[in-house]
């Protein structure tokens, strides 16, 4: 066994539907969810026992996604560090990513020999974002994010993202959803659906007017902090700012990596609001639409 390095990305909801919670507690979602290439680094290299260290003391315990991964997969004999680069209590799903990055290390051999395991089982026991992550590419996430569709080769667009210094609870925030009456979508009214087949034929003004997320405008309502990083964002340029996930960051699009870098130049905002400009990540080659 050697040394290993593996970078974990992040993701931003291009739409988040919460279409209701059901009888086991879980919330039914749908989401197009794409990664973007603000990663954070994972190396797996040969010890005497399993151990762990990160290079945030707040995120080195024994509770990280990172070594519940490994115990939860058999792994023995190595040591992983984690370099955290993703921000936390962001919505960007750095942790998910983390413990996805292991189970994708695992399936590369960076652990050598492991008991034989459900992948899927595994990922899920670890969180609702985990699966996401192991198709390395955009997806449509459905149900409590077990059902993960990919999309396929993506565009290579990129995002602004700024993290305001707030954060949200995100049990917290699927309660005051609940709280709310909200009308059925099914399926074939989905915004999530109708923006899949957008970003699949490379339809950037069509994915911008569909960008959605259910969690918005409750988030900006209570955190004047997030609403003031929204309207930087736009006044730096951007046609639409979006809480990712369920915040507190928000993100940006735009058609090429110049424009963002551009847009967060402008950014009126103080030095901890935190800015990333990040093209999203595919596994495979965009070949754009065809005559």
């Amino acid at each position: 066994m050697n040394r290993s390095l593996f970078t974990a990305p992040a993701k931003i909801n291009l739409t988040l539907e919460v279409l209701g919670k059901r009888p086991d507690g879980y919330h039914a979602l749908r989401s197009l969810v794409v990664p973007i290439e603000l990663c954070d680094e994972i190396e797996i290299e040969p010890a005497e026992d399993l151990a762990f260290v990160c290079d945030d003391p707040a995120l080195a315990g024994e509770e990280n996604l990172v070594p519940r991964a490994a115990r939860a997969i058999g792994a023995r004999g190595v040591s992983i560090a984690l370099r955290k680069r993703i921000p936390t209590q962001a919505g960007l799903g750095g942790g998910s990513s983390d413990a996805a990055t292991v189970l994708l290390a695992a399936r590369a051999g960076a652990f050598g020999a492991l008991p034989s395991r459900d992948e899927l089982s595994v990922a899920r026991s670890l969180g609702s974002d985990v699966p996401f992550f192991l198709v390395e590419g955009g997806a449509l996430v459905e149900g409590t994010g077990e059902r993960v569709t990919p999309v396929g080769a993506i565009p290579s667009w990129t995002a602004l993202v700024v993290k305001p210094p707030v954060a949200i609870s995100t049990a917290e925030a699927y309660r005051r959803l609940d709280e709310r009456e909200r009308p059925q979508r099914p399926r074939s009214e989905s915004v999530g659906v109708r923006a899949v087949a957008a970003l699949q034929r490379g339809d950037f003004a069509e994915i911008e007017r569909l960008l959605a997320n259910d969690f918005h405008d409750d988030a900006l309502a209570r955190h004047p902090e997030i609403a003031r990083a929204a309207a930087a964002i736009e006044a730096a340029g951007a046609a639409r700012a979006l809480l990712a996930g369920s915040g507190s960051s928000l993100f940006a699009l735009f058609e090429r990596r110049g424009e963002a870098e551009a847009s967060a130049e402008r950014l009126a905002l103080p030095s901890e609001y935190r800015r990333y400009v990040a093209e999203f990540r595919s596994g495979a080659s965009w070949k754009g639409a065809s005559a």
